[in-house]
C-alpha cells in the first residue's frame, strides 16, 4: 500500500481535493483553539485528509483549565485519556459528575452536556478524541447548567 504524509494540513482551497486512496499520515499540524478555548491539534479530518465520517486530534487542557459547557447536537465523541485526571460534569445541570484518568476511555452521545474540568493546577490533560462528523471545526452549542432544560427533548 502506499503512503503519502500530509505536513501541510490545508491545500490552498482549504479543503482535501480528492478522495483519498492511499494511506495518508498527518504530521506537524499547528495548534489551534478549540470552540471552548483550549490547545487544539487536527489530525484526521476531512480538510486534512478527505475524511468522510471521522475527525480525530488531541486536545490539551491547561493546568487548572476548564472548558465551557457544551454538547454536540448530531455527533459522537469518543475521547481516550493519554495524560492527566479530569472531572467531567455531564447530564441536565450538569449534576453528574464522573473523575476520569489516564487510560480511560469516554463516550459522549449527540445532546449530552457536558464540561471537563482538569483536577491538576500544575499538570495538563492529554487528550486523543474521534468524532463521526469529518469537519475540522466540531459543532459546539454553548450550555447553560441554570436553564435546567434538556437538550435532547
Amino acid at each position: 500500500m502506499a503512503e503519502k504524509t500530509v505536513s501541510n494540513h490545508h491545500d490552498s482551497c482549504g479543503q482535501f481535493e480528492q478522495k483519498p486512496t492511499e494511506l495518508i499520515i498527518v504530521r506537524s499540524l499547528p495548534e489551534t483553539l478549540s470552540k471552548q478555548s483550549l490547545p487544539n491539534f487536527v489530525g484526521i479530518c476531512k480538510s486534512t485528509v478527505g475524511a468522510q465520517g471521522i475527525a480525530m486530534y488531541l486536545t490539551i487542557i491547561p493546568p487548572g483549565g476548564i472548558a465551557e459547557p457544551h454538547y454536540h447536537p448530531e455527533h459522537e465523541t469518543a475521547i481516550y485519556l493519554l495524560l492527566g485526571q479530569v472531572e467531567v460534569r455531564y447530564g441536565e445541570g450538569l449534576k453528574q459528575s464522573q473523575v476520569c484518568e489516564a487510560g480511560d476511555f469516554i463516550f459522549t452521545p449527540p445532546g449530552v452536556p457536558h464540561q471537563p474540568i482538569n483536577l491538576s493546577t500544575t499538570e495538563p490533560v492529554y487528550v486523543l478524541a474521534a468524532r463521526n462528523d469529518p469537519d475540522e471545526e466540531e459543532k459546539v452549542v454553548p450550555y447553560d447548567p441554570m436553564l435546567l432544560k434538556s437538550v435532547s427533548e
